[in-house]
C-alpha cells in the first residue's frame, strides 16, 4: 500500500510514517518543514520507500499530484501550537482551512480514502465532561485569535462530513487530545517539551494560570496506533472520533512530576496568561475525552504511561541539548 502522509515530517506524522514503513508500506511525505523537520524522517528516507516532497499543502497542483499517486491519504499537515496561532492567526487559517479544502476535493476527485486529524480544541468552552463526539462545540469570537485554530479545524470536519455524505470520499475524522512524545518541540508553546527543556537546563517551569486546569495526555505511539487502526477497520469513514487518554492531571503537577523525573533542582513559578499571551486570552479548566466510540469501533486501548513519555521526552530533549553548546545540563 501507497500512503500520503501530509505533516509527516512532524511531530505525530513522522511517528505515523515510521509505523507504515516499518510494516512495508510506501510512504510520500509532503511537508514544507515550517513546523516539521527532515532529521525526523532521514532515517526512514536514507533506508527507502519513504521519499519527502518539500511543498505546501496550499499548492493545490502539487496536492494533486501527491493524491493522484497514492492508495490512501493522512492529513495532518496543520498550523499548530497556542504560541503560533496567536503570533500567526493568518498563517493557521490559511493551512487548516484552504490547506485542509485541497487535500480533501483532490480525495474526492481521485477517490482516495483519508484521514483527517482535527483537535480537542473544537470543543472551544464546552464543559460537559467527558466530552463526547456529539458534544456541543461552543467556540468563542472569531475575532480572537486564540479561536481561529479551532475554527479552522472544525472546518475540516464539516467539508470531510459532507464529502463523506455526498458520496465524494471515504472521509475519517479524528479529534486529538494533547499527543505528546519525543521530537514534539517546544517552539510552539507545547507544554511537556517546555516543561522538559526548562527542567533539564535548570530554569523555573513556567506554569500559565494557577496550574489547576486539567488535561489529558496521550503517548504518540498509541495515537499512531489509533490511526493506523481506523485506517483498517470498515465503517468508520464518515464519523469522528476522539482519540486521547482518560487519565486527568493538572498542570502544576504535570510539572512537578517533570521535575521529579528528571531530577531538577527547579522550581515552578505561575504566570499569568496575560502575560504569556496578551489580554483577554482564554483557557479551559478541563478537557476529558471519551474514547468509547473509538474503542468500540477497533478496540483501541492505550498502551503507554504518562511517566513512560516523560521519560522519552527528557531523553530526547538532553540528546538535542547536548548539541547545544550554549547549554548547561542539569540533573
Amino acid at each position: 500500500m501507497r500512503y500520503l502522509v501530509t505533516g509527516g515530517a512532524g511531530f505525530i506524522g513522522s511517528h505515523l510514517v515510521d509505523a507504515l514503513a516499518s510494516r512495508g508500506d510506501e510512504v510520500l511525505i509532503l511537508d514544507d518543514l515550517s513546523t516539521g523537520s527532515r532529521q525526523n524522517v532521514q532515517h526512514l528516507i536514507d533506508s527507502g520507500g519513504v521519499e519527502l516532497i518539500e511543498g505546501s499543502v496550499l499548492d493545490g497542483a502539487l496536492v494533486d499530484d501527491c493524491v493522484r499517486s497514492v492508495d490512501r491519504c493522512f492529513h495532518l499537515a496543520s498550523a499548530v501550537g497556542v504560541q503560533l496561532v496567536i503570533d500567526h492567526p493568518l498563517d493557521t487559517l490559511l493551512a487548516n482551512v484552504n490547506g485542509t479544502q485541497n487535500v480533501m476535493t483532490a480525495a474526492a476527485r481521485h477517490d482516495r480514502w483519508l484521514l483527517y486529524t482535527s483537535t480537542s480544541e473544537v470543543y472551544g468552552k464546552q464543559e460537559r465532561t467527558p466530552l463526547t463526539e456529539d458534544s456541543d462545540c461552543v467556540l468563542g469570537p472569531p475575532a480572537v485569535s486564540r479561536w481561529s485554530y479551532a475554527i479552522a479545524k472544525a472546518f475540516g470536519e464539516a467539508l470531510g462530513h459532507t464529502l463523506h455524505s455526498e458520496g465524494n470520499a471515504p472521509v475519517v475524522m479524528t479529534r486529538l487530545f494533547n499527543v505528546i512524545g519525543p521530537r514534539q518541540t517546544d517552539r510552539y508553546g507545547m507544554v511537556l517539551p517546555t516543561f522538559v527543556r526548562q527542567a533539564i537546563t535548570g530554569r523555573d517551569l513556567t506554569v500559565f494560570g494557577n496550574g489547576t486546569q486539567m488535561r489529558c495526555f496521550l503517548h504518540v505511539s498509541d495515537a499512531v496506533h489509533a490511526l493506523l487502526l481506523l485506517a483498517e477497520v470498515e465503517g468508520c469513514a464518515g464519523r469522528v472520533f476522539n482519540v486521547g487518554s482518560t487519565e486527568e492531571v493538572a498542570v502544576i503537577a504535570l510539572a512537578g512530576r517533570v521535575i521529579d523525573r528528571t531530577g531538577s533542582p527547579s522550581a515552578i513559578r505561575l504566570v499569568p496568561y496575560a502575560e504569556a499571551y496578551g489580554p483577554g486570552f482564554e483557557e479551559l479548566g478541563r478537557r476529558r475525552p471519551a474514547t468509547g466510540e473509538l474503542e468500540t469501533a477497533t478496540g483501541w486501548q492505550p498502551s503507554r504511561t504518562l511517566d513512560e513519555a516523560i521519560d522519552q521526552v527528557a531523553a530526547y530533549e538532553r540528546s538535542l541539548a547536548e548539541q547545544d553548546q550554549n547549554l548547561r545540563l542539569v540533573g
